[in-house]
């Protein structure tokens, strides 16, 4: 069974190294510095640059439908043989809504509401991007069901850095 792996960029290495994953996602504001891990070939690794906001901000790059594009193409073209690692900055919101992206692109028939109580048991702390998932929600045509879904696990725990979780698909 194909799984995503949640972490922040500090733990990114050694998530890498556990869980034996062959793709990499990374969600990082402009100028952060990403080493890729040894592991990941150069292909297989995506890096998508956004601020963690919702709304526009001077100086910030807001999350849009080009990078949501991109994360989709990334997530479909991965053969799901060995796990994919997906990270942001403290592993709690872009890399969050991601995973939870990703998991309604590659499972379209699947209850978002669902999914996303899968994603608060996983991870008591994760708080997805709302802008990431309500493009990914238009783009998906899930008429509003992915954003219904987010808000309805609210805001995870106060937290600096999210523990790495698993998100099984399927």
């Amino acid at each position: 069974m194909p799984t995503l792996h949640v972490c922040s960029l500090s733990r990114l290495e050694e998530t890498v190294a556990a869980t034996g994953a062959s793709h990499v996602v990374t969600l990082v504001s402009v100028g952060t510095p990403v080493a890729r891990p040894v592991a990941i070939l150069e292909d297989r690794h995506l890096t998508l640059y956004m601020s963690d906001i919702v709304e526009p901000m001077d100086g910030h790059v807001l999350p849009a439908r080009e990078h949501v594009e991109r994360l989709l193409a990334f997530v479909h073209a991965w053969e799901r043989e060995a796990p994919m690692v997906i990270h942001c900055w403290a592993g709690i919101s872009r890399s969050t809504a991601s995973a939870f992206v990703a998991a309604c692109a590659l499972a379209p028939e699947a209850d978002e509401a669902a999914l996303a109580a899968r994603l608060r048991a996983a991870s008591p702390m994760a708080t997805p991007n709302r802008r990431i998932v309500a493009v990914a929600d238009e783009i998906l045509g899930r008429n509003g069901r992915m954003v219904a879904a987010i808000d309805a696990i609210g805001r995870g725990a106060d937290a600096f850095e999210g523990a790495p979780f698993t998100l099984s698909l399927g």
